[in-house]
């Protein structure tokens, strides 16, 4: 059916480059053809989420947070669940209603998490207000960091904004090409246009465990979700 093995174990943490995003196009690929025909916002985030969670060993808490300020074609499906694992989990934190520019738990795995974040606040806060993707690599630096599990070390949110619209380009920090939201730099103070759907939130327990590769291709996945038409 796909290129991803189901059964295949989780890729570590200290998967190559070249390993890691042959991983992610046979997720992808996976993803497309499970949610062909898929109209539900729930159905198609939880499927991301659990694919994504059998798919890495590094992603300990996965979640899609959606905002509360979301269109209202997502309906009121952001009820849910966010996912957290010490394998592999992803999730998503959806957008809420107009006016609140708060981001609401939605599908993920996992232990508890925080149900709601204002914009501004956290690692996912900073990139649902500043709509860029925000890499951690310590999140102990990340000023105004919110602590939902104790053993999370590093963690990347990227945005998921509307069809049309892409998250916006990422400073290069010196001597690096990815955007890395630390201490010095926190990525808010420069939003980007569109309109935000959700973040997909991905903790780690390991320092330094989310790569360009990683960012690029959940990027991807975000700008390919965004353009679908789910209620």
């Amino acid at each position: 059916m796909t290129g991803l093995d189901l059964g295949a174990e989780p890729l570590p943490v200290s998967s190559t480059a070249e390993e890691r995003r042959q991983r992610y196009e046979d997720v992808q690929q996976a993803i497309q053809l499970v949610l062909q025909g898929e109209s539900s916002w729930v159905a198609a985030m939880a499927s991301v989420a659990c694919l994504l969670h059998h798919a890495f060993g590094y992603f300990h808490w996965t979640l899609p947070r959606a905002s509360l300020g979301r269109p209202p074609r997502l309906g009121a499906a952001s009820a849910g669940c966010r996912l957290y694992n010490t394998s592999s989990s992803p999730g998503f934190y959806q957008a809420g209603p107009p006016g609140l520019d708060t981001l609401v738990i939605g599908p993920y795995q996992g232990h508890l998490g925080c149900l709601r974040i204002p914009y501004g606040r956290g690692v996912c806060g900073a990139a649902a207000r500043s709509r860029r993707t925000q890499l951690v690599p310590d999140v102990s630096a990340f000023p105004g960091y919110i602590a939902c599990a104790s053993s999370t070390k590093s963690e990347i949110v990227v945005p998921m904004l509307e069809a049309g619209a892409s998250a916006g380009p990422r400073e290069a920090p010196e001597g690096g090409a990815a955007f890395l939201a630390t201490a010095a730099a926190p990525a808010e103070e420069a939003p980007q246009g569109g309109t935000l759907l959700a973040v997909l939130d991905v903790d780690s327990d390991y320092p330094d465990a989310f790569t360009e590769v990683d960012l690029e291709h959940l990027e991807r996945l975000c700008a390919w979700l965004g353009q679908q038409s789910y209620r």
